[in-house]
């Protein structure tokens, strides 16, 4: 797994259908619940709709909605279909971390398993992140950070 810092000039938006944790630390409940979701957006074509709306890439999204972590499936950009959240991302640097052939569950948890602290330059600041693995199999996790001064 390799990262580069990408900058990014403008703010932008996604839009996803999700879940909240009641418990951050609750590991299996909320792999459930996310996994949940996942299939009732599926099954009842919400999810499709998004994509056919979009570019086509599916993203999976972790936020902070109103002081409680968020986790959800979709798009980029702003699309107005009943349910779902719009999530603004900010402009400026993001850690951008490549893998191949992993789904974006265990890009996300090597990253914040263990890559994220080896990384001394820069600072995950947030408010969200979000991964993606493309058709052939290359995925990414981009994260907004700031440059840590010395």
């Amino acid at each position: 797994m390799t990262y580069t810092i990408k900058h990014i000039d403008n703010d932008y938006k996604m839009t996803a259908f999700g879940v909240t944790f009641d418990d951050f630390n609750d590991w299996t409940g909320n792999a459930a619940k996310t996994a949940e979701k996942k299939a009732e957006i599926t099954e009842n074509g919400k999810l499709a709709e998004l994509l056919q709306a979009s570019d086509g890439q599916e993203y999976q999204i972790n936020y902070v909605i109103d002081g409680k972590a968020w986790r959800g499936f979709g798009v980029m950009g702003d699309f107005d279909i009943e349910s779902s959240e719009v999530l603004d991302f900010l402009a400026g640097d993001y850690i951008v971390v490549s893998g191949e052939n992993e789904t974006a569950d265990t890009l996300t948890g090597k990253v914040f398993g263990g890559l994220l602290q080896e990384i001394t330059d820069y600072k995950y600041v947030g408010p969200g992140n979000y991964a993606f693995v493309s058709a052939d199999g290359h995925g990414e996790l981009w994260l907004r950070a700031e440059k840590i001064s010395k």
